[in-house]
């Protein structure tokens, strides 16, 4: 068995257009690296491609030593996929939702009850878990959502904007979820509009511009080397590491065009 991810040489045009243009990156259990790029840089391409909803042209995709293209099924036991569209069925109960999403993954009944119980305790479910979808708040549902990720322990995770629409004590719960999976050895691919995100979970940086990593460090590394603001006023951080690798602003209430819901012609 491999590493929970390495990607090799990844290339992806769309006509004219070059949405990746040879990308390497490796990424080792235990590690959340968060996935930053402006609109167009990439992103969507490229996670689209790990999760076998797209072909690339050339290059090679490895997920725990399993080519997810060649044999999907067996690399979906490895791979846990949380778009930022939220995916529950809404007239299914909590329960249901995540029974369904298990026995997809292949659990068997006792599994699938020892799971449910206890990704419902972790994401603070469990008294929610009779109750329908559609009745939950969104947050609630966000969280639903990311649990049913997780139902069959997958060693990688891809988590797009999992903080997205919910309250700041569910955010700082699901933050911890987040570095507990982490923790024990799951590798995370994480997707965030706000940079303090990336600093709360320790995370390593990989910044896609253009098609390609341009920048792939710890936060106190990339700070360290590529820090410098161009605004005397201000000190180096994240931001400034970003507008520097980049040349724009990064954007903290932006689009992030759904980075893992979709394939086809998105690019962003």
């Amino acid at each position: 068995m491999g590493e929970p991810l390495i990607i090799e040489n990844l290339s992806k045009s769309y006509g004219s257009v070059t949405a990746l243009a040879g990308v390497d990156l490796e990424i080792g259990a235990g590690e959340i690296v968060a996935l930053l790029g402006p609109n167009g840089a990439g992103k969507t391409t490229l996670v689209s491609i790990v999760a076998a909803l797209l072909q690339p042209d050339s290059g090679q995709v490895r997920i725990n030593g399993v080519d997810p293209h060649a044999h999907p099924q067996k690399a979906r036991r490895h791979l846990g996929v949380a778009p930022q569209e939220t995916g529950v069925y809404p007239v299914l109960s909590a329960r249901d939702n995540l029974r369904f999403f298990g026995s997809l993954a292949g659990l068997g009944k006792g599994d699938l009850r020892r799971r449910i119980e206890e990704v419902a305790k972790a994401f603070e479910l469990s008294r929610l878990l009779d109750r329908q979808a559609q009745t939950l708040s969104s947050g609630e549902r966000r969280r639903l959502h990311t649990a049913m990720a997780l139902m069959h322990s997958p060693s990688l995770l891809l988590l797009d904007e999992p903080t997205a629409g919910v309250d700041v004590e569910a955010r700082a719960h699901l933050m911890e979820v987040v570095r507990g999976l982490a923790d024990a050895g799951a590798a995370i691919v994480y997707s965030t509009h706000y940079l303090a995100e990336v600093e709360e979970l320790d995370a390593s940086v990989a910044i896609l511009d253009r098609g390609r990593i341009v920048a792939r460090d710890s936060v106190r590394g990339l700070i360290r080397s590529h820090g410098r603001s161009r605004i005397e006023l201000v000190g180096p951080n994240l931001e400034s590491v970003y507008l520097t690798m980049t040349g724009r602003p990064f954007a903290a209430n932006g689009n992030s065009n759904g980075a893992l819901s979709r394939s086809g012609n998105a690019r962003a």
